[in-house]
């Protein structure tokens, strides 16, 4: 499978990505997200491991912290979490803009975007990639919809409220014979964009190219080309799943 991010393929990328701040410099939670830190910004990796924040870097070097969630259970894995609707407007452009250039050069003609919160993302591509629409899947059953066109879906950040991912047969024309552009949020588990690849697969359609704001571990990796061999995935930012140390710090997990 062809994973396209741009980070992890430079020099300055990786410098940018393994050069955290210190947890003293870690936002308070209702600050998360909304500012980047250019690509000069220094910082020594903390001896204690990554503590309340992770550096994910933009393609161009800019980064923009993550707090550090904790997966239920004992603690011992978490992983660094993007909330893309609590995001201010400047990071939101940021993450889109370089999600339309990175999904430019497989000319997709569609985009279709995976709820809650792959829409405003799909939204801002669809627009950047000079479309004058895009295809919304949901999970609100409208009375006209084909039980059909529906999956099954859950997702990391609420693995026990489980979902039903519709597309709307109305949509079929658009995704007919077209060059299908699908996006998500963050591709974690590869529970989401799993669900969402079998719905287009039911109604005939294969996309060109997944594209996430965020690969979030590598977890989603072998489900996602289990059901769709060599399909392109491109990102904007990518954070590894992470360990706990026994000094209470995390590191990327093994």
């Amino acid at each position: 499978m062809e994973s396209l991010i741009p980070c992890s393929q430079s020099t300055a990328g990786e410098q940018a990505l393994s050069a955290p701040l210190s947890s003293r410099d870690a936002p308070e939670p209702h600050q998360f997200w909304q500012d980047l830190l250019p690509p000069d910004v220094d910082g020594d990796a903390p001896a204690g491991g990554y503590r309340g924040a992770y550096p994910a870097c933009l393609p161009d070097g800019r980064r923009l912290l993550l707090p550090i969630r904790a997966l239920p259970g004992d603690g011992a894995q978490a992983v660094a979490s993007l909330i893309v609707n609590q995001a201010s407007f400047r990071v939101e452009d940021a993450l889109v803009e370089a999600m339309a250039q990175l999904a430019a050069p497989v000319s997709p003609e569609v985009v279709v975007g995976v709820p809650t919160l792959g829409l405003p993302l799909a939204n801002g591509v669809a627009r950047r990639l000079g479309h004058a629409r895009m295809v919304a899947l949901g999970t609100s059953r409208k009375f006209w919809y084909d039980e059909a066109l529906s999956q099954p879906m859950r997702s990391i950040t609420s693995p026990a409220a489980g979902k039903t991912l519709f597309l709307d047969p109305r949509m079929l024309p658009l995704l007919k014979n077209r060059r299908v552009l699908l996006v998500d949020d963050v591709l974690s588990t590869g529970a989401s964009i799993c669900a969402a690849l079998r719905l287009l697969g039911a109604a005939g359609c294969r996309p060109v190219a997944i594209a996430a704001a965020m690969l979030q571990g590598e977890r989603w990796r072998e489900p996602v080309e289990a059901l769709a061999p060599g399909l392109p995935v491109i990102a904007a930012l990518r954070s590894p799943r992470l360990a706990r140390r026994t000094d209470g710090g995390y590191d990327p997990a093994a």
